[in-house]
């Protein structure tokens, strides 16, 4: 029986720039039930809040890598900047050569360039969820988020 894998991430900042932290929960979900496959955390001293948000994907994404078994996968992310980056976004900034509608660079290029990469191992349904409205994983990534701080 294959197992549904939901993740859930989270990232943040004191200060934007400042010292910011990631999160990331990874569920599994079976008729008999749901169960955390695992969690993580980290952080890094000067870093923005989308950079954390990122950071929290790719950590996940990678955990994911390791750990046995597949099935359908969702990302669920409180960060607009990740969902639309990566579900729309990002085919538009990859053919304009990694420039944005008004020729700028992308920022974060470097961590959009690493999710792609790792994105196209998996069939991935992305979804946006409302930050702090009571959902238990979303509400444990903020908790553990702001510990790495």
């Amino acid at each position: 029986m294959e197992t549904a894998i939901k993740i859930y991430t989270d990232g943040g900042c004191s200060g934007n720039p400042g010292p910011g932290g990631w999160a990331f929960v990874i569920v599994g979900q079976t008729p008999a039930g749901s169960e955390v496959l695992a969690e993580n955390k980290g952080g890094e001293k000067s870093t923005t809040n989308n950079r954390m948000e990122l950071r929290a994907v790719i950590e996940s994404l990678k955990t994911l890598k390791t750990l046995p078994g597949g099935g359908a996968l969702t990302v669920l992310t409180d960060s607009q900047y990740v969902q639309k980056g990566i579900s729309d976004w990002i085919r538009k900034w990859k053919q304009n050569s990694w420039r944005t509608s008004d020729k700028k660079p992308v920022k974060n290029q470097d961590l959009w360039m690493e999710l792609d990469c790792l994105a196209g191992d998996f069939s991935i349904d992305w979804q946006w969820v409302k930050g702090h409205a009571g959902h238990p994983e979303n509400e444990r990534c903020d908790e553990l988020a702001r510990a790495a701080i």
